[in-house]
Parts: structure tokens; sequence; C-alpha cells
């Protein structure tokens, strides 16, 4: 267990804490979330001893093994895999002490740390160390590379890595997903999903935190307030409080009005495709959200170019890719033929390593093609957004400078009243970019891509270091920005409500994909499935060169043993079917609610407060049997896939 009592923390001169009360009992997968500033990071630092509170106690069950991420990765010679197992400290420890009695030839103790190891797993432990590197996008052909033969992201995945290898009972993840591709994101959820101690994941990723946690500790106003459940359902309770509260009555009336203006305007080119239904959809859901958020200190919109061109940018027949300083090309997509039209919304799918990027870059010009065509239009003015445009900020000069350095010409005034949108209110907006934190990097960068108004918007992972409040401001402005836009981002929230089409970047070819990220999670299991197969056909070919093989009897229990494993699976999939069928009865049964609780009158016609007991009472029921729903499907469905798992192992 895990006890806060009447804590208080200050950091210089500003307050963090004050008289903050928490308990978490063992087990918990909880979220910790709050404005950047807030003191989240600083949380960690108090649990892990790092930082002492000025006033108040701090009580942790005793024996507890933490595992923390740490954020600075040191540059080593060390393969990546040996880096991992480096990790787990006990083991390190036996296997030294093994060696030592290998030397002295002490076939007494040998016999005793041969059976140490064993209790700490340590005989499979490369292939555990190496399923996690695999599983944050490592190739086979990068475990034995040094880990400073890799970039600071591959870094943060492999300090990632070693972190889940470290044997814990208490797991404190702060910002994991902020170097990870959707791929490597999905694994991570899976993988957090198992882990079967007490985590605490600092994260700005709504979707994320709603595959994983089962509580949320919110960070707010030097208080630390517990939510059981996950961040929509935090959501929908922080509404719920909020719109009892009359007093914000008129301006969550004026936030709705705002968000409807945007489903009507997308309902009526929203009417194709899975993923463009999906986004009316979320759109829907987004004035509840809204109502959430009342409170936040970012409000902004992107306004688009005056003019524009159509198509406003093409690429014909274009590879697109890399000349190294030999001249050798390094094709990554080929073929290329794009059209950008006016008020297209797209996201880009595809592995790590695809040529997402490449293809931004190219779009933009700023990756010479290595043949083929890119057509601008004659009124074609882009916005750029990317992770490394926060190092190009001049850090001597102040958010104010940045902007005045566009538009030399516009007034003091509107200057300080756009910045205030992206929160640099009053003097923040006269501070140096060197004190500035990585969030307030992103938003001033994001801010001057605004400024510029754009009718092409790029943004590559626009969302790393950004904090919920600010995420969600960046999906309204997104929802309302009238121009093209592209976007990268493994944050589902955002892309859910801000696409109308997804291109798939895969096999060195960019293409339409019509489905939803349902579908995209179902795609990249089936390409999982055919690597796995493929592998399999190439060792059988082997075997056959080599005269080889299994003998007759061999195949025979093999086939036995896979007929066996087929039969067990079928009730864990009329399981896992019927589970599903209720979670599908269940959410409809809940958004009917929650369009019910959509109502403002309802929170304020004192004649229908029975009404509003009845129908809050009707959402907690329907929402307790969604989650037991969920949790029966995750077990049948984690059951499944070790059979299956199991299943290719024996035909293998």
């Amino acid at each position: 267990m895990i006890a806060l009592r009447q804590v208080a923390l200050q950091r210089g001169t500003q307050p963090l804490l004050e008289d903050a009360d928490l308990t978490l009992n063992d087990g918990v997968k909880a979220g910790i979330i709050g404005a950047n500033g807030a003191g989240k990071t600083s949380l960690f630092k108090l649990l892990l001893g790092e930082l002492g509170p000025d006033r108040g106690d701090i009580h942790m069950s005793g024996g507890q093994r933490i595992a923390h991420m740490a954020q600075e990765v040191e540059t080593l010679d060390r393969a990546i895999l040996d880096y991992v197992l480096d990790g787990d400290h006990a083991l390190r420890e036996a296997e030294a002490q093994l060696e030592d009695a290998r030397r002295r030839d002490d076939a007494h103790r040998e016999a005793e740390l041969h059976g140490l190891i064993e209790t700490l797993d340590g005989y499979r432990a490369e292939s555990r160390a190496a399923q996690l590197l695999v599983g944050l996008g490592f190739v086979q052909a990068d475990l034995k590379r040094p880990l400073s033969a890799f970039s600071g992201g591959w870094r943060m995945r492999i300090n990632l890595a070693r972190t889940l290898f470290m044997p814990s009972d208490l797991l404190l993840l702060d910002e994991p997903t902020n170097h990870l591709d959707l791929d490597a994101l999905l694994w991570l959820e899976q993988w957090l999903g198992r882990y079967p101690g007490t985590l605490l994941l600092i994260s700005h990723d709504r979707d994320f935190l709603d595959a994983v946690c089962d509580h949320i500790v919110h960070v707010h106003q030097q208080q630390l307030t517990l939510y059981r459940g996950n961040y929509s359902r935090f959501e929908r309770t922080r509404a719920e409080k909020l719109a009892l509260q009359q007093a914000e009555a008129a301006k969550q009336q004026a936030r709705r009005e705002e968000i409807e203006r945007f489903i009507a305007r997308f309902k009526a080119q929203a009417t194709k495709a899975r993923q463009a239904q999906s986004r009316v959809k979320m759109l829907e859901r987004m004035g509840t959200i809204a109502m959430a958020h009342v409170d936040s200190p970012f409000h902004f919109t992107i306004p688009a170019a005056d003019k524009t061109s159509h198509p406003l940018l093409v690429l014909d027949d274009a590879r697109l890719g890399y000349r190294d300083k030999d001249g050798n090309e390094n094709v990554q997509l080929e073929q290329v033929k794009v059209s950008l039209l006016p008020g297209q919304r797209i996201g880009l799918l595809g592995p790590n390593g695809a040529g997402k990027s490449t293809l931004i870059k190219s779009l933009i010009g700023d990756l010479p093609l290595l043949s083929g065509k890119r057509v601008p239009g004659e009124h074609l003015a882009i916005g750029y957004f990317a992770q490394h445009q926060l190092e190009s900020l001049d850090l001597s000069t102040t958010a104010f400078v940045h902007v005045q350095r566009l538009s030399p010409t516009a007034s003091d005034q509107e200057i300080r009243n756009f910045l205030g949108g992206f929160g640099f209110h009053g003097d923040d907006a006269f501070g140096k970019v060197a004190t500035f934190s990585g969030g307030e990097k992103a938003r001033l960068a994001l801010a001057l891509v605004a400024w510029e108004k754009p009718n092409l918007l790029l943004l590559d992972e626009p969302t790393n270091h950004l904090d919920l409040e600010m995420r969600e401001a960046l999906t309204e402005a997104l929802a309302a920005f009238e121009g093209t836009v592209i976007l990268v981002s493994h944050d589902r929230h955002l892309l859910r409500a801000t696409v109308d089409e997804f291109w798939r970047v895969a096999d060195h070819r960019v293409e339409p994909f019509d489905g939803d990220l349902e579908d995209y999670r179902a795609w990249l299991k089936t390409r999982l499935e055919n690597v796995r197969r493929d592998s399999r056909s190439e060792k059988a070919e082997r075997q056959a060169e080599q005269g080889g093989g299994e003998s007759r009897e061999e195949r025979k229990a093999a086939r036995k043993a896979g007929a066996e494993l087929r039969e067990k699976l079928r009730p864990l999939k009329r399981k896992r079917d019927k589970v599903e069928r209720e979670m599908e009865t269940a959410q409809q049964a809940l958004s009917q609610v929650e369009e019910q609780l959509g109502d403002a009158d309802l929170y304020t016609d004192g004649a229908r407060k029975e009404e509003l007991t009845r129908v809050l009472a009707r959402q907690a029921e329907l929402t307790t049997r969604l989650n037991a729903a969920e949790q029966q499907w995750l077990a049948a469905e984690e059951e499944l896939e070790a059979m299956e798992a199991q299943l290719v192992s024996s035909s293998e």
C-alpha cells in the first residue's frame, strides 16, 4: 500500500502539494495526470526517496522492489541486450558469484547458485530481454549492437525495456510512450495489462491511460484526487461535478455549441468510409469531453490562409528516400502518387521506419525526390511541426519576440492575446525560452505554426511533451481548422477526432487505408502472423535442403498435439465472442445514457433532480457491467493468444 497523509511539498517558490492525501492499494494501475509543472514527477521522487516532504508523512509497504524509468541514458559501448539484462541486479550478482565459484572449483556453492539462478528465472533471462526489445521495435540483428549506436529516441526505448525487465512490485513510468510509434505503443499496452504489481504511470495519452489504468490520480490545485476507473470515466465524473456548479453553466453551454458546429460541418463531409463515421462519433462525444476541461488554461484556433489552390500539392510517380555521402540511394517509398486537396484530413499509419517522416519531409520539400515530380499549388502555405523544431527555437529570447519576428507590424496586445491561448499569460510571454520545459517549447512551436495561417498543416508527433489539457485544446483547434491536415501521431484520441481518412505507409508504398484504428490493429496482427508463417516456411525449406527435418513419428505427434490444442481453442473463442457481444450491448446502452447526461437542463432544473440521480445511477451500473465484460474479454483473449502461440510453436 502507498499512503500520503497531509503532505506538503514546495520546489523553490512554487508550492506543489498542500495537505495532500492519497491511498493506493497494492495491485492498482493508476494514471497520474495534471498540467505540466503540477508536481507529477515530484510525486515520483517522493516515492523514490529522492525528495522529502516539507510536511506530512509517506508510508509504503515494506520490502517493495521499485522499478523506475530514468529519463537520461548514458552512451555506452555495451550491447543493448546485455544492458537490459543488467537491470536485474540480483541475477547479475548471482551470475558473478557462480563464475567465482567455478574458478574456485566449489561444486557445492555452484549447485546452490544454479538453484538461485533458476529461482530468479535466470535461464530464460536472455530470451525475456530479447522479447522486450523486439516488442519495442528492435530486430534480432540490433540486439548485439552497442547502445552508443542508437539515437536518443531509440535509447529511451532500450531504457524502457531495461525498466520492464527489472523484477518489481512497484513500477513507476514517466511518459513511456513519448518515443514510441503506434505499433510499439500497442505492444506496451498489452504488456502493462499483464503486469502483476502496482503501476503508477504519468502519461498524456488518453487512449493509453484508458487501456492500461483502473484508477486516475489528478494532481490539481496542490491536491491529489483519486478517481476509480480509466481516463474516460474520470472525464465523465469530472464533467458531472463541474456541470453541477451552476456558475460554469453558461461557459459550458458555449463550448457545447462550438463543438456542435464542428459536428454539423463534418457530418456533411464524413459520410463514406468507416474511419469517417468513427470521427463523427468522436466529435459527438467531444461535447462532454469539453465540459470536463472548462477550466483549461489553453484555448486557441489555427486560422487557415485566405487563399488556397486546387490541388494544393502533387507528388507524381515519386521515389522517396535519401542519398548517402557517396551518392548511393536508400529508397524508402516508390511509385508515390498523391494529390492533396483543400479540406482533406489524413492520418498516416505504418510500422516504425516505413517512411512516414520521409513522406512528410518530401511533401514539404526539405527532402529532394530521388525521382518523379513535386508540384506545389500557387497559393500553397505550409505549416510544419516536428520535434526537432524545438531545438531550432532561439533560447536567448522570449515567446513574444519569436512571434514579433514573424510579424513586426503586429500590435503588442494582439501578440499577447494570441500567446495567451497557448498558455503564455502575462509575464510568461516575456520569459526566456532557455528556461522553458519541453511542454512549453512544444506549445511555442505550435503557436508559431498557427500564427502563419497555413492551408496545409503537417504534424509529426505533435503531442509529445504536451499535457492532457493542451492535447485537448489542440484536438479542438485541429477539428475546427479549415485547411488540409496530414498527421502522424500515436495519440489515437487525436487521430479519431481530427482525421477523415488514413493512408498506410508500408512495404515501400503509400496507399489509402479503408478502415479505422481497430482495422489497423487487426492488419498489424495479420501482418505479424504472415511474418511468422514465412519464417516457418523458410525453416522448412532449410531443413529440406539440409536433408534433415523431423521424423515421421515426430510429425505425427506434432499434428496430434496441434489438433488437441485447436479443440481447446473452440470453447474459448465462443466465450470471447459472447463477452464481446455483451460489451457491445452495454456500450450502446451507455452511449444512450451519456446522451441524456448531455442535456444541460438536467443539471440546472431543480424539478429534474430525481431524474438526474436515476440517470447517474444507471450510468454507474452500465459502466460497472462494461468494465467487468472488458476484463472477461481481455482474460479470454490473453488465454487464446497464449494457446495460439503454443500451437505455432508446436507446428514449428
